[in-house]
């Protein structure tokens, strides 16, 4: 068995981005940029007002002053004239400022009688004036290479007149389920069926982590059934297997596509859940092998494919984060295999995060994983730890789980 740390470095280190396609701004939302954006303009393109009142020149504006008004300047409609001693032009908050003028006179701070305005309060030169290049410069880097676009993104995108970007394709990522027991959700039960949980569990993650589940029929205990399956995902970016990772008479993962050109990199992690993990290569299709057990299908999918989604989709990829909390209860020394144990979080005195466990640890009860808040890293030979103490935990629900 290899270490959860050394299973992660070779998954990484045999993935890279997929290609990149250009989108139209409205379609980049959640995609992850190919190329940087820079400003293709300046903005504000020109000196602008950032109120609404009176463009004058600071000077003529003391207070009691009376000033003349030669015109205004709407947003969009900047003044011809230019602004001279004793004058003013009504202006709007977005406007151009006028030739001449250095200052705005807040409208409340003016008393305007028909061609006429007094100045209630004195104005100071360059208040209420955003400059041109303010936000930024035409040419200037605002995006770089590798962000997932957010909706502030997809405004400053707009903002420095950009209506397609390049963007990484979403990566398409093969489910295959595999056994005879395993049937979909509300066909009819027969003895010694169960119904699969793994691929919807799955595919709902990919989702989450921006990319594309490709859900391919189940396969059944057959090695042609899981030859064809696998055949299946020659368009795919990562094939992902839920079951037939193990070592038993009807685990054919391995066996069923050895033929096909499969090439095993390992098999078997110091973990728990998810001890039998498969890592190769279909061919030209990187596979991921995860246990049929559904808590163990979702930890590690956790643990390893929401890692190598990120890479695949131009994120930098690493493992997943953690934070740390109080652990809740008393545990005991861990054995030679990392644990995952599925937790609940509550704040504690003091406003810290209190993780604890949840008495029931078997890698069968999705009720339990569905219930968890965070799973509490145990690492090989831990020794006891009494409740209270510090642990590292992974937070699902900032994972979007």
């Amino acid at each position: 068995m290899i270490s959860v740390e050394e299973a992660l470095g070779r998954v990484l280190g045999a993935l890279a981005p997929v290609p990149a396609e250009v989108v139209a701004l409205p379609q980049a939302w959640n995609r992850v940029l190919a190329a940087p954006v820079a400003a293709r303009l300046t903005q504000p393109p020109a000196d602008v007002s950032a109120m609404d009142g009176y463009a004058l020149r600071a000077a003529d504006a003391t207070e009691g002053a009376t000033l003349s008004v030669t015109g205004e300047a709407p947003a969009g409609h900047p003044f011809a004239g230019q602004v001279g001693p004793g004058e003013a032009v009504r202006i709007f908050t977005g406007a151009v400022l006028p030739d001449g003028a250095d200052g705005v006179l807040l409208q409340e701070d003016a008393e305007r009688s028909g061609n006429a305005v007094t100045v209630r309060e004195a104005v100071t030169a360059g208040r209420w004036i955003r400059r041109r290049g303010l936000d930024f410069a035409a040419g200037d880097a605002l995006l770089p290479a590798g962000r997932r676009l957010n909706a502030r993104d997809i405004g400053l995108a707009a903002a420095a007149n950009h209506p397609w970007l390049t963007v990484h394709r979403r990566p398409r990522i093969g489910i295959l389920a595999t056994g005879d027991e395993i049937v979909l959700p509300g066909e009819p039960l027969a003895a010694g069926n169960i119904v699969s949980s793994n691929a919807h569990a799955l595919a709902a993650l990919v989702r989450a982590a921006g990319a594309e589940p490709v859900v391919l029929p189940i396969a059944a205990d057959r090695p042609d059934a899981v030859a064809a399956a696998g055949a299946a995902s020659a368009g795919c970016d990562l094939l992902v297997t839920t079951g037939g990772a193990s070592v038993g008479d009807h685990d054919l993962v391995q066996s069923a596509l050895v033929p096909q050109g499969f090439e095993l990199d390992f098999w078997q992690i110091a973990m728990r859940p998810g001890k039998p993990l498969i890592w190769g290569r279909l061919r030209h299709v990187p596979l991921l092998g995860l246990p049929g057990n559904p808590v163990s299908a979702l930890v590690c999918g956790v643990l390893f494919l929401l890692p190598a989604i990120a890479r695949l989709s131009g994120l930098p990829a690493g493992p997943t984060p953690t934070q740390t909390a109080l652990v809740g209860r008393d545990l005991a020394a861990n054995d030679r295999r990392q644990d995952y144990l599925r937790a609940r979080i509550e704040v504690g005195e003091g406003g810290e995060t209190v993780a604890t466990p949840f008495a029931m640890q078997d890698s069968s009860m999705l009720r339990t994983l569905a219930a968890a808040d965070a799973l509490v890293i145990r690492a090989p030979h831990a020794p006891p730890l009494p409740a209270g103490s510090r642990v590292e935990i992974i937070h699902l629900a900032a994972l979007g789980l």
